[in-house]
């Protein structure tokens, strides 16, 4: 998600065309043509200029209803209801033949993965992997980072795994049975100051009660599209 405003103007964005299945866009008012993936303008008035990235989620809609129970969802509009991808779309683009492929690692073309750009690094996430180990704790260049997955079993968050005020690396671990005492909404705990963590990366007990985790922004994509953009990215579990 990109903010849309550049330099105090305003842009209208319209899809413009398709480059190996990413979308190009083109704005109304300078006409410049920007990358879906990156925020970048790439031809036009404006190029050079890179959008300025809005931190959001992809969750599950009950998780983001229990989180946020008096937030509203955008209508579909009438007249192009017809045109909206099926519910079932993200099935059959597995399926989907693609212009490139980057066999590394024994990753598939389509496999579905978390990307990360942070701290002058990027680094993928096997998607799949992430959810059955439910807690995974790595790195993204010389920062530590945890890769949380909700109550639901299927949203996943992204957060630098520093509490604020704590120095050195704090290790986190998964909550899994839940134990008499134990927090609701607890989703892991830190072993520096005893506190449990729920999915927003924010303590709701112990020592760091209050505080909140720093959540780095990743992006859901397919192998294929993700290494296109990001060709110095390396894979979690897979290093060579």
């Amino acid at each position: 998600m990109w903010n849309r405003t550049v330099s105090g103007l305003r842009l209208t964005f319209h899809l413009a065309g398709i480059n190996n299945q990413n979308f190009i866009m083109r704005d109304e008012e300078t006409g410049t043509y920007w990358q879906q993936i990156s925020g970048a303008a790439i031809a036009g008035p404006l190029k050079g200029t890179q959008l300025t990235l809005v931190l959001s989620d992809e969750l599950t809609f009950a998780t983001w209803k229990s989180e946020e129970p008096q937030g509203t969802v955008l209508n579909d509009v009438p007249q192009y209801v017809s045109g909206y991808a099926r519910k079932d779309w993200d099935v059959r683009m597995k399926r989907a033949p693609t212009v490139l492929d980057f066999p590394e690692h024994g990753l598939k073309a389509r496999d579905l993965m978390l990307g990360i750009q942070a701290y002058g690094a990027s680094r993928a996430f096997l998607y799949d992997r992430v959810v059955k180990e439910k807690l995974v704790k790595d790195r993204v260049g010389p920062e530590p980072v945890l890769l949380v997955v909700g109550p639901d079993d299927q949203s996943v968050r992204v957060f630098r795994g520093r509490i604020p005020g704590v120095d050195g690396v704090t290790d986190f671990y998964r909550v899994t049975e839940k134990q008499p005492g134990d927090s609701p909404g607890a989703v892991f705990m830190d072993d520096a100051t005893g506190s449990e963590w729920n999915f927003r990366g924010c303590a709701i007990s112990g020592k760091a009660k209050g505080l909140c985790l720093e959540q780095i922004p990743a992006i859901k994509d397919y192998w294929f599209d993700w290494r296109n953009y990001n060709p110095k990215t390396t894979v979690y579990g897979m290093e060579r």
